[in-house]
């Protein structure tokens, strides 16, 4: 960890971090009460008063139920807020919680309910304190499932999600200077046992990773990782736009609906996968498709497509959508209703 790390972050950097949203009417800021997002509160408020106009800021705390400590913790947001002159609401997560998977439907939920109070605020972001030691975790855990380039590239800066954009500022920034700068104001946060909690994912990689760094596999060097593959993920995505144009001039009907199968397989694997993927999510009813399905269903369509044949040469469902491989053409299309059994 570089000196750099260890510095609190001062008034000049917090203007840049935020220097994106500084014409949004309304932001939501989402703090837990952990350090990361107390940091992400405090030095917003520092950077809006600087302002002469700036974004009003609302705090959002999603009680997720699975914690009594949770309440106390809201409170203490709650408190702290006031004294920054940002507007505080706590919401809950309500209901039955299940009994696997549910680290996933936490953060499900906390973002429906973020984006629910954006919304209602007319805010136009939310703000999360993802740092970069989450980056390099989310990294590990997506390596560990053995995800593609997409799911490598990890978290963006900006996404869109249920129609709010979600934003974060501190991606390139190393957890404990969000401490040090809070440890300097004097500022208390709480710390959350479950982010030690050995059963489940993220906190078993985050245990490991002392000993990854000492090999080379730390945070920076698992972010820079990241970024590097966003970046050639991007560059792939333009790459099937333009195919998915020059098919497009290759088949007798509108796209999806027939594709060239010959000029498709000419294409590259990494093109052909993330096209069948797109065309399959778009017509499809039951996606997203898993990736892993694509590419043998691409592998067995160029096998097909190779080997030819008179009649239909494949025919799978897959998420929803219906694919065809004849002689000449591949056509995708939306798959029949499946017929819920009786009795």
């Amino acid at each position: 960890m570089s000196d750099d790390d260890q510095s609190p972050i001062s008034a000049q950097m917090a203007k840049q971090l935020f220097a994106d949203w500084a014409s949004a009417p309304t932001l939501v800021l989402a703090v837990s009460g952990g350090p990361d997002s107390v940091a992400l509160m405090w030095l917003a408020a520092r950077w809006r008063r600087a302002l002469k106009r700036g974004p009003d800021l609302i705090a959002v705390t999603i009680d997720h139920g699975l914690r009594p400590e949770a309440v106390r913790e809201a409170r203490d947001v709650k408190r702290l807020a006031a004294s920054l002159d940002i507007p505080h609401r706590t919401l809950r997560w309500t209901g039955a919680k299940p009994k696997t998977g549910l680290p996933a439907a936490a953060r499900e939920a906390r973002y429906l309910l973020l984006a629910k109070a954006a919304r209602s605020a007319g805010a136009s972001h939310v703000l999360t304190a993802h740092t970069r030691d989450d980056q390099a975790e989310t990294l590990l855990m997506r390596m560990a499932r053995g995800s593609g380039i997409a799911g490598l590239a990890g978290m963006a800066r900006l996404t869109e999600r249920d129609g709010i954009q979600l934003a974060r500022p501190f991606l390139h920034i190393a957890k404990a200077q969000l401490v040090t700068t809070l440890t300097k104001a004097k500022i208390d946060f709480a710390t959350d046992p479950s982010n030690s909690d050995p059963s489940y994912t993220r906190p078993r990689l985050r245990a490991l990773m002392p000993a990854l760094a000492s090999e080379g596999f730390d945070a920076r060097n698992l972010a820079r990782l990241a970024t590097r593959l966003r970046r050639a993920d991007a560059a792939l995505e333009l790459m099937v736009d333009g195919a998915e144009r020059f098919l497009a001039l290759h088949s007798p009907g509108k796209m999806p609906e027939a594709i060239d199968a010959g000029a498709f397989a000419g294409l590259a694997e990494e093109i052909r996968v993330r096209l069948l993927l797109r065309i399959i999510d778009q017509v499809g009813h039951e996606g997203p498709a898993e990736l892993g399905k694509v590419e043998t269903l691409v592998f067995a369509i160029v096998q097909a497509t190779r080997l030819g044949g008179k009649g239909i040469l494949l025919k799978q469902t897959l998420a929803g959508a219906m694919i065809t491989l004849t002689q000449d053409r591949l056509r995708i299309v939306a798959a029949p209703p499946r017929r819920r059994r009786v009795g």
